[in-house]
């Protein structure tokens, strides 16, 4: 690790507020087991060991199953995720790599998330999104690395 945001005293104002803001996330009507799958989908495009550890972690001790965590890379040649997951993945997808896509979010994407989750769900959606990709970049630029994790970590770290 180059260096270690928890330790710092600006990194750790700045991880409370963070965690504040996800606190919001975690707690509106969005399914835990979508915001689990969105989180460790957006962290495995953008090659963040720590994320991907954390969130495998988290949706496992939440009652996730191994196979679907394991097919969250493949969720679109897999059969074991909903329509409303198919397409939170899917505006994750695409959320996530904006320099890939010139025009970002398609229609046809959003119309699809629409159709699955009501205002408060999408807009915590939409927040999640925002908020796993900025924590995949932090943990990416500092060298944090995956495989320490243990569930409630993040959590105690910034309480």
């Amino acid at each position: 690790m180059r260096f270690n945001l928890f330790e710092n005293e600006i990194a750790g104002k700045f991880a409370k507020r963070f965690a504040n803001a996800a606190l919001v996330v975690h707690q509106s009507p969005l399914p835990r087991s979508t915001q689990e799958l969105v989180s460790l989908r957006a962290s495995q495009i953008n090659g963040c060991g720590w994320c991907i550890d954390m969130h495998t972690k988290e949706a496992t001790a939440a009652g996730e199953t191994p196979v679907r965590l394991n097919l969250v890379a493949a969720w679109r040649e897999s059969t074991v995720f909903t329509d409303a997951e198919r397409a939170a993945l899917a505006l994750t997808e695409e959320g996530t790599r904006l320099a890939d896509a010139s025009p970002g979010v398609s229609d046809e994407t959003w119309t699809t998330a629409r159709t699955h989750y009501d205002d408060n769900q999408i807009a915590a959606l939409v927040c999640l999104i925002a908020l796993i990709n900025a924590a995949n970049r932090l943990a990416v630029i500092v060298h944090q690395r995956g495989g320490s994790y243990e569930p409630g970590m993040f959590t105690a770290a910034v309480g």
